[in-house]
């Protein structure tokens, strides 16, 4: 018996495991979900933005290495999937999206709602195509999902609305077998390698997540050569348990021991990463690189050896050939520095330091208010969450927090927008991560301008009872904004939120709302948000004044910061008059 074309491309997705299609229904999809709708295994998660759709269904994906799944209708509905699928993109994580397309007769005729897909999702997808007759299924719908899975990124197949409901008369059920490949250097590749690391007397390791599949390996690379382990934001999920090496992250987000580890080596060895931030590359090292894909080597820093591989094979092709460092001591120093910037973090997160004499002296400055300082909060956070917790944070000042104070222990994961840098990803990608399974605890680390750009999915969380736990750090600003415009000399601007009681908000939509004020109830609060089943939403008012000082703070960005803060003085004295 025949099949229609939609219901091929649903049977072909249980066929692939998928358990979740994520959202909004309209015309050119009703085909496609009318044949969900009676599909066996497969829920479909109607969201209230396409855009939610396309970041819960990326979530999946990189939590499962397998293919999420999103839709959008005509036009505008196909538009809103599109920051999604860049932060698929940019996270290499294969996702097909089905998008919907006015019927064939009305293309190019500027028909209500039409929209070149083909053309608008040209610098996003690995594969795009239309299907303009039922005989290209399954063929275009196997393509779709072998590149996604090879390449790693979105797939968008275009459905006009006038297809789906088509038969399809070769109705062959569809493969898509695809093998894993593993690549390494070729021996002279790698024996040139070994002589420089060998050569070298201060190396340090930059691994990044595509390491994390290496790990013993990296390990034991790092003990032959007595190397301090630099991690990438991606790779806290992987390398920072029980990891003698590690000495934390780098760049904005990070911290003085991994700056001075990477400043003090005579050779950098990057393992698995394409670390975008150039500026934080110390110059005049020699540099070698490691990472499956070509494009990669020496885009970021000028690179002496290229090992185009995948690291897990490289890394046990190499230990072979390295000679174990005689010195610790640039290890033994980098993670002195590490172990005494971690207990003054840890110092700062206590309930009890604006209580003491530095807390007390410090406030003055920063938090003469007394607000609820963000790093207490994540490190309750930390000490709170389960073992096997799956943590998201939104691009900014919550990710900050996070980076600092959640530690990826146990089989903890991590998931945000590290590469896109997208806004509002947080609770999108929780959806997506809960979904997948229901009894993992799922903690979002949202900030208040996140939340609220997408704030009517917090409905998409009470309609299927998902027990996401969503924390708003709530210090009312667009927090690494301002932190921008004070690094430049410039008064804050245009960064503040006239935000609503987010709690409150949280309660009328379904979920516990709980909302926190006072320093003295943070304890108390996230223990009880952690800990009340159902989805919750943990209000923390913060302190919009708390600073993330760089890892190397420069003379300019201390004049910036002074500077700034006499204009903001002057303009709010300014205000009063």
């Amino acid at each position: 018996m025949s099949r229609t074309v939609a219901q091929v491309i649903v049977d072909s997705l249980a066929q692939l495991d998928v358990t979740h299609v994520f959202g909004v229904v309209g015309d050119a999809l009703n085909p496609l979900t009318d044949a969900i709708r009676r599909a066996e295994g497969i829920e479909w998660i109607g969201c209230r933005h396409e855009e939610v759709a396309a970041f819960a269904a990326g979530a999946q994906a990189q939590l499962t290495d397998t293919i999420g799944v999103c839709m959008g209708t005509v036009g505008p509905g196909s538009v809103h999937l599109l920051n999604g699928l860049y932060d698929a993109a940019k996270s290499h994580a294969p996702v097909l999206a089905i998008a919907g397309q006015v019927p064939q007769a009305d293309l190019g005729t500027e028909m209500f709602q039409e929209v070149d897909n083909d053309l608008l999702f040209k610098d996003v997808a690995v594969f795009r195509a239309t299907v303009t007759s039922p005989e290209q299924i399954p063929g275009l719908l196997e393509i779709a999902v072998r590149t996604a899975i090879s390449r790693g990124g979105p797939a968008v197949l275009t459905v006009p609305g006038d297809v789906g409901d088509k038969k399809v008369e070769n109705d062959r059920e569809p493969r898509f077998s695809l093998a894993e490949r593993s690549t390494r250097p070729d021996d002279p590749a790698l024996d040139a390698a070994a002589q420089l690391l060998n050569a070298a007397e201060k190396v340090t390791l930059l691994v990044g997540r595509g390491a994390r599949q290496a790990r013993e390996d990296v390990l034991a690379l790092a003990d032959r050569l007595g190397a301090p382990m630099v991690l990438t934001l991606k790779a806290k999920e992987g390398f920072e348990d029980d990891n003698p090496f590690e000495v934390g992250q780098t760049g904005l987000i990070g911290n003085p021991a991994a700056a001075q580890a990477m400043d003090h080596a005579d050779l950098l060895l990057l393992l698995g990463t394409d670390f975008p931030y150039r500026a934080w590359y110390p110059t005049g090292k020699k540099v070698i690189q490691v990472d499956a894909v070509a494009e990669h080597i020496g885009r970021r820093v000028p690179v002496d050896i290229g090992l185009v591989g995948d690291v897990a094979p490289t890394v046990a092709a190499l230990l072979p050939r390295l000679s174990p460092q005689a010195s610790r001591t640039h290890l033994d120093d980098a993670r002195a520095h590490f172990e005494r910037w971690h207990a003054g973090q840890r110092r700062l997160a206590s309930p009890e330091h604006d209580k003491g004499l530095v807390g007390k002296v410090r406030s003055v400055f920063d938090n003469a208010e007394h607000q609820i300082r963000p790093e207490a909060l994540a490190a309750l956070i930390d000490e709170h969450a389960a073992g096997d917790a799956v943590f998201t944070s939104d691009t900014g000042m919550a990710t900050v927090w996070l980076s600092r104070f959640v530690r990826m222990t146990g089989s903890r994961r991590l998931l945000g927008s590290y590469n896109l840098g997208s806004m509002a990803n947080a609770m999108p990608q929780a959806i997506g991560a809960q979904l997948q399974d229901r009894d993992r605890q799922v903690i979002a680390f949202c900030g208040d301008g996140g939340l609220s750009m997408l704030l009517g999915d917090l409905m998409t969380i009470r309609t299927h009872r998902l027990p996401v736990k969503l924390v708003v750090f709530d210090n009312r600003r667009l927090g690494m904004v301002k932190l921008e415009q004070e690094q430049a000399g410039l008064p804050e601007f245009g960064t503040e939120l006239d935000n609503p009681d987010f709690a409150a908000v949280g309660t009328a939509l379904g979920l516990t709302g709980i909302r926190v004020t006072d320093p003295d109830d943070l304890a108390e609060a996230v223990q009880r948000a952690l800990s009340t089943e159902g989805p919750v939403l943990l209000d923390v008012l913060t302190n919009p004044e708390e600073m993330s000082v760089p890892p190397k703070p420069t003379v300019d960005q201390g004049w910036g910061f002074a500077i700034a803060k006499v204009k903001e003085h002057l303009r709010s004295t300014g205000d009063k008059s």
